[in-house]
């Protein structure tokens, strides 16, 4: 997005100036920014969100209220008080900068982001602000200048005779979040006529004629996508039509654009009947009878016409191919009409009944309908319940849906399967999901590792077994083991020993992570096995980490950026708080019998007490090793750093140094 400039008034001043708004807004305000000022976020919120109720028109508490949730990480909500905001005070050149950034980082659904080029167009114009307007007009250039190369790169590609469906659409979108929808209609409409069946695109083209002011195209395209076709893309037109039923003249327009929509003619049809216009209405019929055979129900309708006004000669084709349909219901119907004797329709058998249960439910699945999914999934395991692959797609259905308790009962009657490659797959995710939500969790991990920079290989380790409440928190037993094999070097004068060389015992708790966010806290003693001195060891801290792209153990080789921060508070040395960073950034290589992670690495570490051996930054570049030829969690570990001490004071080393790190990795759970 590029340079993203915030000046203190635009997220905080409303904050620290209380002023004539809180003297106006009552005691529950007063509790509000109390709350703010102590930082108990959620009750700000409360206490914001309270006044607005019953003056949904204060600005300053509606910024406020969107501040807040910034805060908390509630982007989402904060967008929507910026938009309010903007909508009460259009000319509040930095909310309409906030409402435009979280509109470009938006990925839901809604009019972000393209809605943040039209903000940051419209700010560049007219504020009187310097630095806005610059902000405006840099953050305006980021997002289309990318949108104009694209086009300009499709355009070029369309001409050179790439007339596929991929061209069309992506030149199409790109138009339409650039604000030029007669382009985006043409092209909308050319990659439609390309895929006739992906009917989600004439949602596209509807939306974009809507906007175009061509309400009349617009309803006719919205029209055809909801009758017929994709389900998604059906629901999706239905929230863009009108909230009435459509006219005649809108079923024919629609027609006009998708002659072959056989939902829509039929439906036409059966209107006409209901209005009268007999006539019409089989116009209509004749012309599925002649362009869809296997429409039956249409065959019927029309033959039931043709019969009523005598024509036997005619309906009689009709009606025999019903009557040889798989259609039994509207069989019987035919028979009644032709005083022929009835069939008994026989039930399905329990396999008949499975596969049609199994087919709604892929149906489903790919319309986006996971819970209609897990009902029909669950059907046809009844009916067929030594099925392996049924078992194993109902048990993914229930983890893509997050109700992993339901997934793991699924996962264990399938890996328990005669069908080798299902139980193996159903095994693994049954063991991954078991360990995160059994009551009960052991993991262990251990790092030895050597460093060049001490001439010396450290190990730490942990076994913690944790109980899962529910409540967001996890109580835990812990035996933690640091040492090294040299037992001598000491981090500074008098300072502790860098490995600690301690075991260490204790009680502790940890939040359940949200976000990559993890609170703990430990009380317990530590033992040192070289003095055999024991004391007492408090330690807590914060933890967060972040990573996309392909893992080292994923499934493909690919780009992979991770970040992870960890904040540390331990008593036994000198209630010191230690901050450690690390991000990496690389590609993952290799098929997964051998696999490995080459990339950039870079952190910084420093203390609240400024000891030389805590205080430094460094970058390098970073190997890992893994594949089948090890066990899951293993991994092996080489860093070749270049540093530098932010701290020199009682420093006996060189400034700079090289260090050279290579370990292994190994962390299981049960």
């Amino acid at each position: 997005m590029g340079s993203r400039k915030r000046l203190p008034h635009k997220r905080f001043l409303s904050i620290l100036l209380i002023g004539s708004s809180a003297l106006a807004a009552g005691p529950s305000l007063d509790g509000a920014y109390e709350a703010l000022r102590a930082k108990d976020y959620p009750t700000a919120i409360q206490g914001f969100q309270q006044v607005l109720a019953s003056s949904p028109a204060n600005l300053t508490i509606r910024k406020d209220l969107a501040y807040t949730y910034l805060k908390v990480g509630e982007n989402a909500q904060a967008l929507e008080q910026f938009h309010e905001a903007m909508r009460l005070d259009p000319n509040d050149t930095p909310v309409a900068l906030e409402y435009g950034f979280l509109c470009y980082e938006s990925s839901g659904p809604g009019p972000c982001p393209t809605e943040a080029r039209r903000v940051f167009d419209r700010v560049r114009k007219v504020t009187a602000h310097a630095a806005d307007a610059a902000t405006a007009e840099q953050a305006f250039r980021n997002v289309d200048a990318p949108l104009a190369a694209g086009i300009a790169r499709w355009k070029r590609a369309i001409e050179l005779g790439a007339n596929d469906f991929s061209a069309h659409f992506e030149l199409a979108s790109l138009a339409e979040r650039r604000d030029e929808p007669a382009l985006a209609a043409e092209h909308y409409e050319k990659a439609w006529r390309v895929l006739p069946d992906r009917r989600s695109v004439l949602v596209d083209l509807g939306r974009v004629w809507k906007a175009f002011n061509r309400p009349e195209d617009a309803t006719a395209a919205l029209l055809a996508a909801s009758r017929g076709g994709e389900s998604r893309a059906a629901e999706m037109a239905r929230e863009l039509l009108p909230d009435r039923y459509p006219y005649v003249s809108e079923f024919r327009h629609g027609l006009t654009l998708d002659p072959a929509n056989q939902e829509l003619r039929r439906e036409l049809g059966f209107l006409l009947l209901r209005m009268g216009r007999e006539q019409a209405a089989e116009q209509e019929f004749r012309v599925l009878a002649d362009t869809a055979p296997d429409d039956l129900l249409s065959a019927t309708q029309l033959a039931f016409l043709l019969y009523g006004r005598g024509e036997l000669a005619a309906a009689r084709p009709l009606f025999d191919r019903v009557l040889a349909g798989n259609d039994a219901e509207l069989a019987n119907r035919v028979r009644a009409v032709l005083h022929q004797p009835q069939v008994l329709q026989t039930r399905p058998t329990p396999q008949q009944a499975a596969i049609s249960a199994r087919e709604m439910a892929e149906r489903s699945i790919k319309a986006g309908y996971l819970k209609d999914a897990v009902n029909y999934l669950k059907t046809a395991a009844e009916s067929d319940p030594a099925d392996a692959e049924l078992l194993l797609r109902l048990a993914w259905t229930y983890n893509n849906l997050h109700e992993d308790v339901q997934a793991i009962q699924w996962f264990d009657l399938a890996r328990k399967s005669g069908d080798a490659t299902v139980a193996a797959e159903a095994q693994k995710a049954w063991h991954n999901l078991r360990a995160s939500t059994a009551r009960v969790r052991t993991t262990a991990w251990m790092f030895p590792v050597f460093s060049t920079r001490w001439h010396d290989v450290f190990g730490y380790g942990q076994i913690k077994t944790e109980f899962r409440t529910g409540w967001g928190f996890r109580p835990y037993i812990s035996a933690r083991i640091v040492g090294d094999t040299r037992q001598t070097e000491k981090a500074s004068a008098g300072g502790p020993y860098l490995s600690e060389s301690s075991l260490i015992g204790g009680l502790g708790v940890a939040t359940t992570p949200w976000h990559g966010l993890m609170a703990w806290g430990e009380a317990g003693r530590a033992w040192n096995y070289l003095s055999h001195e024991k004391l007492h060891d408090y330690r807590g801290g914060l933890s967060i980490s972040e990573g996309a792209g392909h893992t080292l153990r994923g499934e493909s080789p690919g780009w992979f950026v991770s970040s992870s921060t960890d904040a540390v508070f331990m008593s036994r040395f000198n209630n010191d708080v230690l901050v450690y960073n690390q991000e990496r950034f690389g590609y993952t290589a290799g098929r997964p019998e051998f696999r490995t992670q080459i990339g950039v690495v870079a952190g910084v570490t420093f203390d609240q007490q400024r000891q030389y051996w805590a205080n430094y930054g460094e970058a390098g570049v970073g190997l890992r090793v893994s594949g089948n030829f090890l066990p899951a969690p293993m991994y092996f570990s080489f860093d070749a750093m270049r540093g530098v001490y932010l701290v020199n004071d009682s420093n006996p080393r060189r400034p700079n140094y090289y260090d050279f790190r290579a370990g292994i990795w190994y962390a299981f759970t049960r």
